[in-house]
């Protein structure tokens, strides 16, 4: 037996002890991508385990996330800080080995993975980010950036939506430097594959513009390794179909039975007898000394490429420095913005967005994006910023078609490839497409912005499909994602505050009507709410309100000022509210009023948390018809009158 083979056979054994040893796992996937796993890491794959950030490192992406478990064997046995305790403590509550791989989790892993399909929307998006800059900084002679992706898929995987628009984005683009090895082992949990999928990807991954390569032995490590050197030379993205055994060297190979089940302490027994193994969560020297020699390379790669990056500090003095800027968030004037919001007042919420964007984005080169075909109408895009395609990967809008799922998931690889700020667009009614992506964006706290317009059933004409209703809740209710629903330019400069100065997404809610101009306060926005209409002496009837209605609410409160004493609060980003003193929120939130009453144009339930048992929420509880968009406003009672009427009907009710 060669030292390959044994490699192979220890990577196989600790894989499904581990697995057994949590009592759960994927145990198919797993052994039946091994080959593949190790003579990537083995011939290819360029990192350094002591410095696990190297700029110029490869990036591999495990979609297929289910099968961690060998993607952590061989973290342990290349060298990276995953030790073998970490691999007995696999799935057990803190440890550094949970059930899917997490970014920041483990020492390696580059990308939060799981949710199948997402990982190649992913690999996507650090592809993309590798393209564009490279040819922002290389120069002749001087190849500074220029790694490969890899991304590891399944049959899961690429029956997932976001997968195919993603793939089919990354062929329009050449992304040539793009490699998807595909575990085809034609299994299943509920069985054979081609019970659901009987398409012929080979040709369908031709028709997307991508290189195919074959390999019939998938569980052969040579096999494996020439056909990733070959995908290597490719000047197309590309796709290796590594056909496999599922479970390979148990009992129940081949079959669904052994797709997410950890072997018995006999199946074990028997599986390592057959392996040669007789040791348990123990990696012989002449192993760990085969992987550490990959290892090794890498680590000299490195220094090598710093070598390098000093010589081309001296040929290209200004190219470097535009280089080291690109990983500066310098600070940015915000009084500045705010002395410029004010050319903003009475204007749509995308147009103002518009302004800002540019303004920022002229500072902050790390800005890139686009929208899911809406550009004109979201106004997200950078002016003279280029489109970024195929010949000009200097572009800095990408047009990433009518895909918005998969265009939040690249937004997030593009993100996690290096200190980028990208966004993406498209309408508040789209939302809901790509929830997946921007929930893991949110768990892995990436910078992405997203710029939802048509914030409301203003939109009107388009009929229920495109007004809003549920969605502000929907993304409310994401756990580390800034939902900012500005009334004016100094809230919205507030979100790019929260994403320049935290790490998190933040997503903005932004109209498409023009909106009254408010007389809001830059400073005070920065704490989420604040009172933006005082009271004369003590709150009556306080309104709470967001983005478009917030000049209704003060409409309405200016009408019942003249009985009652009203205070309005613009709540712009109630993520942030929370965060803030139980003393700074109960100043705001006025509890002691008679009536506290929520104006929004939404379904959402947050507001009764606010306006108290006794309280009342005005807003949108059930969908509208197509229509004039003032008049579908009206209809749903979103009008200064009817509002009136139904808080003095309260009062006098309560006073009765």
């Amino acid at each position: 037996m060669n030292i390959t083979e044994k490699t192979l056979n220890y990577v196989k054994s600790i894989t499904a002890q581990i697995i057994s040893n949590a009592g759960s796992g994927h145990t198919g996937a797993s052994l039946g991508v091994s080959s593949i796993m190790l003579a990537l890491f083995k011939d290819h794959y360029n990192f350094d385990v002591s410095d696990t950030d190297f700029l110029n490192r490869d990036r591999f992406v495990l979609s297929a996330g289910h099968a961690c478990p060998v993607y952590y064997t061989l973290l342990s046995m290349f060298g990276f800080d995953v030790s073998l305790q970490d691999l007995k403590n696999m799935r057990v509550y803190g440890s550094k080995t949970p059930g899917h791989p997490e970014y920041r989790i483990t020492d390696g892993v580059e990308v939060s993975t799981g949710p199948l399909g997402q990982g190649v929307a992913n690999a996507v998006g650090m592809a993309i980010a590798e393209t564009i800059m490279a040819e922002r900084f290389n120069s002749v002679g001087f190849p500074i950036i220029n790694n490969y992706t890899y991304c590891l898929a399944g049959d899961g995987d690429l029956m997932e939506g976001i997968a195919m628009e993603a793939c089919s984005l990354a062929g329009t683009l050449n992304l040539n430097k793009l490699i998807l090895m595909y575990d085809s082992n034609d299994v299943t949990m509920d069985g054979s594959v081609n019970v659901s999928n009987r398409e012929n990807i080979a040709k369908k991954f031709k028709a997307m513009g991508w290189n195919v390569i074959k390999c019939k032995k998938g569980n052969d490590f040579s096999a494996c390794s020439r056909a990733i050197a070959k995908a290597k030379k490719s000047s197309k993205p590309t796709l290796i179909i590594f056909k496999t055994t599922i479970g390979i060297g148990t009992s129940k190979e081949g079959t669904s039975s052994v797709h997410g089940v950890a072997l018995s302490k006999e199946e074990l027994k028997v599986f390592n007898e057959k392996l040669g193994v007789t040791e348990n969560f123990y990696i012989p020297n002449d192993v760990r000394d085969y992987c550490m020699a990959s290892s090794r390379r890498g680590k000299l790669n490195h220094e090598t490429w710093n070598q390098e990056l000093a010589v081309y500090a001296t040929s290209n003095p200004d190219l470097y420095r535009q280089f080291v800027t690109f990983f500066d968030r310098k600070k940015v004037d915000m009084e500045k913005f705010v002395r410029l919001s004010y050319k903003c007042e009475g204007m749509s919420g995308r147009d103002i967005n518009q302004i800002i964007l540019n303004e920022f984005a002229q500072k902050l080169n790390q800005i890139v994006g686009g929208t899911a075909d809406v550009m004109h109408s979201t106004r997200a895009y950078i002016e003279n910023g280029g489109n970024y395609n195929s010949v000009n990967r200097r572009g800095r809008n990408i047009h990433f078609g009518v895909r918005e799922h998969a265009m939040a998931g690249i937004i997030n690889g593009i993100s996690l490839y290096e200190d980028f700020i990208p966004f993406c667009s498209t309408f508040l009614s789209f939302s809901n497409y790509m929830l997946p992506a921007i929930r893991l964006a949110s768990s892995m706290k990436l910078n992405c912005l997203y710029f939802f317009t048509h914030d409301s059933i203003y939109v009107g004409k388009d009929g229920i499909s495109h007004q809003p209703i549920e969605q502000l809740g929907q993304l409310r209710s994401i756990i580390g994602l800034k939902v900012v629903r500005p009334c004016d330019a100094n809230e919205l400069l507030t979100g790019y505050q929260f994403a320049l100065s935290s790490d998190g997404p933040v997503a903005f809610i932004l109209s498409r009507q023009n909106m009254p101009a408010v007389e809001g306060s830059f400073k005070d926005a920065m704490q989420g709410g604040y009172i933006i209409k005082e009271a004369q002496k003590e709150a009556e009837i306080v309104i709470y309100s967001t983005g478009s209605e917030v000049g209704l609410a003060l409409d309405v409160a200016e009408e019942l000022s003249k009985k009652y004493d009203v205070s309005v609060v613009s709540m712009p980003c109630i993520e942030v509210f929370e965060q803030q003193s139980s003393a700074y929120k109960n100043r705001v939130l006025q509890k002691s009023a008679k009536l506290r009453v929520a104006i929004e144009a939404s379904n959402d339930k947050i507001w009764y948390k606010y306006v108290g048992d006794n309280g009342i929420v005005i807003g949108v509880s059930d969908y509208q018809v197509s229509g004039d968009g003032q008049e579908v406003y009206k209809k749903a009672g979103l009008n200064s009158k009817e509002i009136v009427k139904q808080i003095t009907r309260k009062l006098t009710r309560d006073e009765n």
